[in-house]
């Protein structure tokens, strides 16, 4: 395990009476790093798992004491035996801070003096009572959560767990303080997240894992077959040198009729905006790439990063994150499950610019631009 970063598997001393001030956790303060071993142990495989997390998506965290051991913003849950992905943050000052309207910034003004920022999750994974929570971006649980009758088929496939649906917001404070309503009656140990993904919580990794294990066993859907990318029609089209998607997966969003209408439409969840923009460009008939590009970004204010030739696969920017990558497959992932016949709720402009701007998830970007 690496050790090299700040405070990565390292125990903090807060205190007697647990109250640490603005006090930030340092070399000094290492007293044992036992008490981590599950939540990277558990954080490793979830990440290494596509079907749970892609890229630097999804977050775990710990609380022991008074401090909440959390992911970092921008890191990959995949490289947590590895590298420091963990910050520690006072959970007292946390939740104090969710108290107030600028509860957002009152927590990040508690990691200052870290080298690593803290989710933009953070103020759930403080507010729910749970040792361990776990949030992950699962496919599974997308492909329901994205659909318009989703509460009514989720009801149905999770009835008997203690769990609640989450309409949609924003994720961070805004998501955090729609979940504080829900604990004002009761305490889940599952919450979907309209348009978003799902978050379990128990105490301890044995637990976690077997209700993350049951959740997917009760939403998991099938993966259409879809027919194979078509090279030679790509490279007639590629007038900009543009790069076929490495995973043959991938060209599925292009090649498979249902899955081309998914990836030509809206916004799905947040990470398909943050990280692929609020459209792809589909090459049509008799278009090369350069003019579908000009006409997408014309369209909609943004420059694609990726384009649908149908019924021959998909092309990518040059500069294309391995962040980004790893949405696409997700994508991909999803599109596949997603019935046709279903009705999706599809993300608003306003939803989408609001991410894409959002100065926290361009930092959570910047870190992308390779797997860390």
């Amino acid at each position: 395990m690496a050790r090299g970063g700040p405070m990565h598997g390292s125990a903090v001393e807060w205190g007697t009476a647990g109250a640490v001030g603005n006090h930030c956790p340092g070399v000094g303060d290492v007293v044992n790093a036992d008490f981590l071993n599950d939540l990277i142990a558990l954080s490793a495989r979830i990440g290494a798992d596509p079907s749970l997390v892609q890229g630097g998506g999804g977050n775990t965290s710990l609380k022991r004491g008074d401090a909440l051991w959390v992911k970092a913003s921008g890191t990959w849950l995949a490289h947590a035996h590895e590298r420091d992905i963990f910050v520690p943050l006072p959970l007292a000052q946390v939740r104090d801070a969710l108290r107030h309207d600028d509860g957002e910034t009152r927590v990040n003004l508690l990691s200052q003096g870290l080298a690593l920022r803290p989710s933009i999750e953070t103020s759930l994974h403080a507010l729910l009572p749970h040792a361990l929570v776990v949030h992950v971006h699962s496919v599974a649980t997308i492909a329901w959560a994205v659909r318009r009758d989703a509460q009514t088929q989720l009801a149905q496939r999770l009835d008997g767990l203690n769990w609640a649906w989450v309409p949609y917001r924003r994720p961070g404070h805004r998501l955090t303080q729609v979940v504080a309503g829900i604990l004002n009656t009761r305490t889940p140990d599952v919450l979907v997240l309209g348009n978003h993904g799902l978050v379990v919580g128990a105490a301890d990794r044995a637990g976690a894992e077997a209700l993350l294990a049951e959740v997917e066993r009760r939403l998991r859907l099938p993966q259409r077959d879809a027919p194979s990318s078509q090279p030679q029609r790509l490279a007639q089209v590629n007038d900009l040198h543009w790069a076929p998607a490495p995973l043959e997966l991938v060209h599925a969003l292009a090649t498979d009729a249902q899955a081309l209408r998914i990836a030509a439409g809206g916004v799905l969840y947040p990470d398909h905006a943050v990280f692929l923009g609020p459209r792809a460009a589909v090459v049509n008939d008799g278009e090369c790439l350069s003019a579908a590009l000009a006409r997408t970004a014309a369209e909609c204010g943004a420059a694609p990063c990726f384009a649908l030739v149908p019924g021959a696969g998909v092309l990518t920017a040059p500069d294309l994150s391995d962040g980004a990558h790893a949405m696409l497959h997700c994508l991909a992932l999803v599109a596949l499950r997603l019935d046709g016949e279903a009705a999706l709720a599809e993300l608003g402009e306003s939803d989408v610019a609001e991410l894409i701007d959002w100065e926290a998830e361009k930092y959570r970007r910047s870190l992308m631009r390779t797997p860390n």
